[in-house]
């Protein structure tokens, strides 16, 4: 069976902070292999109050209420591009609409996991159109996007939290993953010990991180 060039967001599963996100940051989330859109929802709370948040619901369901961005290949932490391709052209479609309807101010991306390797596949996609992103346990896709080049030269801030020893992405993803975001971004990368999951202090970093974003140069968060 073919892929589909985009799988789109159903929006009426979006979850919002707020009704009213006209000139505020917003902050997109995007859950992990498996979970939904409520997942990083009590995230929200502890983050800066000056963003409008909207959490989204992957496009593939798994059952059970959950959800995936991509399927999960025989290598795990290495989906194939077009896979990411027609994910993330579904959060660009549904950006869009928001945009037009909503006009909220710099959008950032929050992901997990999957959803982490969404935040990255976007900066790629449509270099311009974040100010920043969070990639917790995540990593980039294999191959070239015709977005890498501009990525390189917009250099957008990015916080990469991960475990060296986490259980579920192999360390050769994380390898690939910072030679790329080196090369590509304002990387800020810090190691916890968290297996693959998110902890209390990398939230604080986090949060810290996101404040800094909007300040023009955010805090350097050493590894």
């Amino acid at each position: 069976m073919d892929r589909p060039e985009i799988l789109p967001i159903d929006d009426s599963a979006t979850v919002w902070t707020t009704f009213r996100p006209t000139g505020r940051p917003l902050l997109v989330l995007m859950h992990g292999y498996g979970a939904n859109e409520r997942d990083l929802l009590p995230l929200a709370a502890q983050l800066p109050p000056e963003f409008a948040v909207a959490a989204l619901r992957a496009p593939l369901p798994l059952g059970r209420g959950g959800h995936a961005w991509f399927p999960i290949t025989a290598d795990p932490g290495t989906p194939t591009l077009a896979d990411a391709d027609a994910a993330t052209a579904g959060v660009l479609a549904w950006l869009e609409t928001v945009r037009a309807e909503h006009a909220p101010g710099p959008v950032v991306l929050l992901g997990f996991s999957q959803g982490g390797a969404m935040a990255a596949h976007l900066l790629r996609r449509a270099p311009a159109a974040f100010a920043a992103a969070v990639v917790l346990s995540g990593f980039s896709v294999p191959g070239s996007v015709d977005g890498d080049t501009r990525l390189a030269q917009l250099r957008p801030p990015l916080f990469w939290g991960y475990d060296l020893d986490d259980p579920i992405v192999p360390g050769a993803a994380f390898d690939r993953t910072r030679d790329f975001l080196s090369e590509h971004v304002d990387l800020r990368e810090h190691r916890y010990a968290v297996g693959h999951s998110i902890s209390a202090a990398e939230l604080d970093d986090v949060a810290e991180f996101l404040a800094g974003v909007f300040d023009g140069v955010g805090p350097v968060i050493e590894p």
